[in-house]
């Protein structure tokens, strides 16, 4: 689901500072795709507005502020007319068909493989130049003889979703340590005082969860899956709960790593601008062998003990369990994140002593 990102200007280096630019999440380059595409759609539509005697550029430029997808073009060093350009063929090909921005998205999804393999700026636009969009990740390693603290601290306090290991006086990356690794370790724990202590107690006595209820942030099942994604990228957080009615009944759950359905499943590609969080969330369920229904979500309640709430995480290989109230309303969010920082205490001076500057000016402490 992510990548490290090799430096082009350094051909070998046992400094990994030089050597790697950061760690570039798939979910970040399917929303780009997903965000420009939106970005072309808009200028596509621009064609029967220049016929009206209204710039394409201008009303193209529009388009792209309506639909919200300016940013990850910007980063990309992209114009919505260059965009444009990338499905410049489908105006011709569309010759006939209304030009409402609904209509050139369907035909830009319908198209899009072609599209993002053959014509600009898809098939020329590097990895370095959307790298520092969406959940992209410093590159911040440790050796294979580090304490597993350091390990766990940039896990949860320093907000890594994953750990490069690589050895001693070498650049080169042996393994990568994740919060979900770290989870089954803990679980396999179980029976030990140091662990038992813990996760014997109820999360609410732990603080958890590290939020109020007007803090969660979801999404109701009416609402459009984009909407769901944006909001993901807008709160920097990697999913949420699918609610309905004012009390927030949970119903569903949509992770940022979902968003690979929508290039993988042409037929909800193709109508990604209009599809609702509950349609997504049962074509996807379609395809899931033996069930075919939607998954229901992992929830507790605020008594439960931790250790609980880790079995049932590993178990189902989830990143995220939700709080819930005797209503079902969502009242919290726990993420792995959370219960590995149940375990630790960074001592003093240890984050400056141990990564030195170079790793806080990455990681911005």
């Amino acid at each position: 689901m992510s990548a490290p990102v090799r430096n082009p200007d350094i051909e070998y280096t046992t400094d990994w500072r030089e050597r790697y630019l950061g760690i570039i999440d798939y979910a970040a380059i399917v929303l780009w795709v997903l965000e420009t595409a939106g970005v072309a759609a808009a200028a596509l539509s621009a064609g029967s507005a220049a016929a009206a005697g209204v710039g394409a550029g201008a009303a193209g430029t529009l388009g792209a502020i309506a639909l919200g997808s300016t940013g990850p073009a910007a980063i990309a060093g992209l114009t919505v007319a260059a965009v444009g350009a990338a499905v410049a063929g489908g105006l011709s090909a569309e010759k006939g068909m209304a030009k409402d921005a609904p209509t050139a998205a369907d035909k830009l999804g319908e198209d899009f493989y072609k599209v993002i393999l053959q014509e600009e700026p898809f098939k020329s636009t590097t990895v370095k130049s959307i790298l520092k969009s969406y959940r992209w990740a410093p590159f911040i390693p440790v050796a294979t003889d580090s304490s597993m603290l350091s390990v766990l601290l940039l896990l949860s306090k320093y907000r890594l979703r994953n750990v490069p290991v690589i050895e001693t006086g070498n650049s080169s990356i042996r393994n990568f340590i994740t919060q979900s690794a770290v989870i089954h370790g803990l679980e396999r724990c179980n029976g030990r005082d140091w662990f038992d202590c813990i996760s014997a107690n109820p999360i609410s006595k732990l603080g958890l969860p590290f939020m109020t209820p007007d803090e969660v942030v979801s999404v109701q099942s009416d609402e459009l899956i984009l909407e769901a994604f944006k909001k993901m990228k807008d709160n920097q957080i990697g999913g949420l709960p699918v609610v309905e009615g004012p009390k927030k009944q949970i119903v569903g759950s949509v992770s940022i790593r979902d968003i690979r359905f929508l290039l993988l499943k042409p037929e909800l590609f193709s109508s990604f601008r209009v599809l609702t969080v509950k349609d997504f969330m049962n074509t996807i369920a379609s395809a899931i062998p033996h069930t075919g229904k939607v998954i229901r979500p992992l929830t507790c309640k605020p008594d439960e003990t931790l250790g609980s709430v880790i079995h049932a995480l590993a178990s189902n290989s989830v990143h995220r369990i939700y709080v819930v109230g005797d209503d079902n309303g969502v009242t919290g969010v726990i993420t792995l994140r959370d219960v590995i920082s149940c375990f630790i205490f960074e001592p003093p001076n240890f984050f400056d002593n141990y990564f030195g500057f170079a790793a806080q000016e990455m990681l911005g402490c």
